[in-house]
């Protein structure tokens, strides 16, 4: 099953420490879930002033139960309280752009 996740960063004056402080842990992961085959890709949100502000994902996971035990369980910006509300939605990504 196909899923966009919207996650976005606490608006504390404290936020933007807490993502860099974990942001290399963050991408090591995500690199590793490519490898996995469970991410397409992902990018960060940013704000008016290209500050980020959040993250976007396309991944691939057998259910949302999965998603969260798989993954969000030990995604530093969950662990690192970086995300504040995180959105997860079923997608579904047309066959023609998965094609490598």
């Amino acid at each position: 099953m196909q899923f966009i996740i919207m996650a976005y960063d606490g608006t504390d004056e404290k936020a933007m420490e807490r993502r860099l402080a974990v942001r290399e842990a963050h991408l090591d992961l995500f690199k590793r879930m490519i490898e996995k085959g469970v991410f397409y890709y992902g990018m960060a949100i940013l704000d008016d002033k290209e500050k980020m502000i959040g993250s976007i994902i396309v991944s691939e996971f057998a259910s949302r139960e999965a998603l969260e035990e798989e993954w969000l369980k030990t995604e530093p910006y969950v662990v690192g309280k970086v995300w504040e509300k995180i959105e997860i939605r079923p997608v579904k990504i047309p066959p023609f752009l998965l094609e490598k």
